[in-house]
């Protein structure tokens, strides 16, 4: 059911039954470490390319979920799924091996959230029994498609963010226990017109403020609502930025509640800039560290507000601005 402009509510809302993250080296040194399925010792993953290494990921995480649920394959109706690389090929190539129908998604770092919103519409309105859904992404292989490969050792700002090598997925059911997707809000793309792609925290937060505030106005709540509102990846700079918007326009928020998945992905003495980025950001953080934490009871209600930056190598080559999307769902403990 629509509620307001542009927030779907979910009259039978779709529960998530199992997920199942993997991360590489570098992210099995960071902060949530625990909260992690599994991990792979190198960047490479015994694959022939990063990209390869990918789609690797991919299929380990979705094997995860699917087993952690004691389902088959063929039992899932949809997987909705994507990732950074040209085309999403990883996405694509990891579909082709898990063989269950497939629509590919892109939204940047707002993937995670975009599939998760498409899925529990697909379940609240009877098309499916089974949705598995997530994002994913390989620092190495977003390095070198949007910047510049990593052997090259160039120098980046401190607003730069690190590239989270990993995948989350969620295998959602229309009916079973544990916590619901209860709405979801889409948002529009906001540009104002940053054009530095080392700065993509500044560049996503108006995007971020944005569908909060739409989610709010339409569901007729305020932050009181929910124990946490968390965001994608705008990192340390975007989400004082975003703070900044709340406060300029009177709208202040709760800076304890108000969080970031690019600041809780890994340790401080960890040379990540300003914080963790891509679309394994939001996906492990939401589908590992807080799943686990609704789970147990620590949270009833959450937000997690899944951020973007729309650009492509080419249109950084044409010195475009920097076009940025958020998506917001609503998590809830409703038992």
């Amino acid at each position: 059911m629509l509620q307001g402009k542009a927030t779907m509510y979910f009259d039978n809302p779709p529960t998530i039954i199992s997920t199942g993250t993997v991360g590489g080296p570098f992210e099995e040194k960071g902060q949530i470490a625990d909260d992690f399925d599994s991990f792979f010792s190198d960047q490479w993953m015994e694959e022939k390319s990063f990209e390869q290494a990918h789609t690797h990921l991919i299929q380990e995480a979705s094997t995860i979920a699917i087993r952690k649920a004691n389902i088959k394959e063929n039992d899932i109706n949809f997987f909705l799924h994507g990732d950074l690389i040209n085309q999403i090929t990883p996405s694509n190539f990891a579909a082709r091996e898990l063989k269950i129908p497939y629509l590919g998604l892109f939204s940047a770092c707002a993937t995670s959230m975009e599939g998760l919103a498409i899925s529990s519409l697909l379940l609240s309105e009877g098309n499916a029994n089974y949705v598995l859904t997530g994002a994913a992404s390989h620092n190495s292989a977003a390095e070198r498609q949007f910047r510049y490969p990593n052997e090259y050792g160039s120098q980046k700002p401190d607003t730069s963010q690190w590239t989270v090598t990993g995948a989350g997925v969620a295998l959602l059911a229309k009916n079973g226990d544990g916590p619901k997707v209860t709405s979801a809000t889409i948002g529009k793309v906001i540009d104002e017109g940053l054009s530095d792609p080392f700065n993509m925290g500044g560049a996503m937060a108006p995007a971020a403020f944005d569908t909060i505030t739409q989610h709010f106005l339409d569901r007729n709540v305020d932050e009181n609502y929910y124990d946490l509102i968390v965001t994608g990846d705008l990192a340390k700079y975007g989400r004082m930025i975003c703070l900044d918007l709340f406060a300029k326009h009177q709208q202040p928020i709760n800076e304890v509640k108000f969080q970031d998945c690019g600041l809780m992905m890994y340790k401080e003495n960890q040379s990540v800039f300003a914080g963790a980025s891509g679309p394994a950001c939001s996906a492990i953080v939401t589908y590992g560290h807080l799943l686990k934490k609704l789970m147990k009871k620590e949270y009833k209600r959450i937000l997690v507000v899944a951020t973007g930056a729309l650009l492509s190598p080419l249109t950084v080559q044409q010195k475009q601005s920097i076009p940025c999307i958020a998506h917001a769902v609503s998590i809830e403990n409703l038992s």
